[in-house]
């Protein structure tokens, strides 16, 4: 079973994961993630595996499959969104598997981190968007600019994945430049970190602030650090929007929290000029 665990917080663990968890003789995952599951896994086989060591954690789940126990792979949000579930299927097809194999597959899906973030600001993603990785550890960097451009310049709310790592740190740099090319100043950015988590931190600036963030080394799924950058639709979408980045503002200080960091974007029109 390929596990999305959610954000981290038990409280938005679907029942279906915590089910599968259960029904589980053997829990492979990340030692992050592992943690954020400690409780649900006693007396169980527990595999633990650093980053980057993706395949190594679908190997491990596949062989134990063919030894017949049950396995839950789990992934942090959505297995299927920069998660576990394209890796195990590679390994998969690599090693022969089909669906009439003995090893059968169910993907449970979870909340996203895109999705919590979101939750945490207002209601960003109310209209079409988009999610784009700044790791360039699968994707070169040139790709991921010509993507970054593309929709820099078109009508989406951006959601950017792994901002910055110790060994990335330009890349943010680099994509809050696109963004320039195309967005205001004065875009609202969010960032937001550790999402319905005990370190939870929501900071809200601009786009010309953006890189100057202060931004943690990235992890994998929802323990990725998140930076959205919302750009709002015209007529009408932009005041909306405005609005629901005040509120997020008031209700984080109703609660006591400090602000992660959460952007909105404003969009161009096809002649290059703002939408409004």
């Amino acid at each position: 079973m390929l596990v999305g665990i959610g954000p981290g917080s038990h409280d938005h663990m679907t029942q279906r994961a915590r089910a599968a968890i259960a029904e589980a003789d053997v829990v492979v995952g990340y030692v992050t993630y592992i943690k954020l599951v400690a409780d649900l896994l006693e007396g169980k086989e527990v595999v633990r595996k650093g980053m980057t060591e993706e395949l190594d954690r679908a190997v491990h789940a596949l062989a134990s499959a063919r030894e017949g126990k049950k396995v839950a792979l789990i992934s942090s949000g959505d297995a299927g969104v920069y998660g576990m579930a394209g890796p195990t299927y590679e390994v998969l097809f690599q090693a022969g598997w089909t669906p009439e194999s003995d090893v059968q597959v169910e993907v449970v899906p979870g909340a996203s981190a895109i999705n919590a973030c979101a939750a945490l600001v207002g209601a960003p993603l109310t209209h079409d968007f988009c999610s784009i990785s700044l790791s360039d550890l699968l994707t070169p960097w040139p790709v991921i600019a010509r993507r970054l451009d593309a929709v820099a310049a078109a009508d989406f709310v951006v959601a950017l994945y792994n901002p910055k790592s110790g060994r990335r740190t330009q890349q943010i740099v680099q994509a809050q430049q696109l963004f320039l090319r195309h967005r205001r100043p004065d875009t609202p950015v969010a960032v937001v970190k550790s999402a319905y988590r005990r370190r939870e931190r929501i900071e809200f600036t601009t786009l010309e602030h953006m890189s100057r963030m202060r931004h943690r080394h990235a992890h994998h799924g929802a323990d990725w650090q998140q930076q959205h950058l919302c750009a709002p639709r015209p007529h009408g979408h932009a005041a909306r929007l405005r609005q629901q980045v005040r509120a997020a503002r008031r209700w984080q200080h109703a609660r006591g929290r400090k602000a992660w960091p959460f952007a909105v974007h404003r969009p161009a029109r096809l002649d290059g000029k703002p939408a409004y």
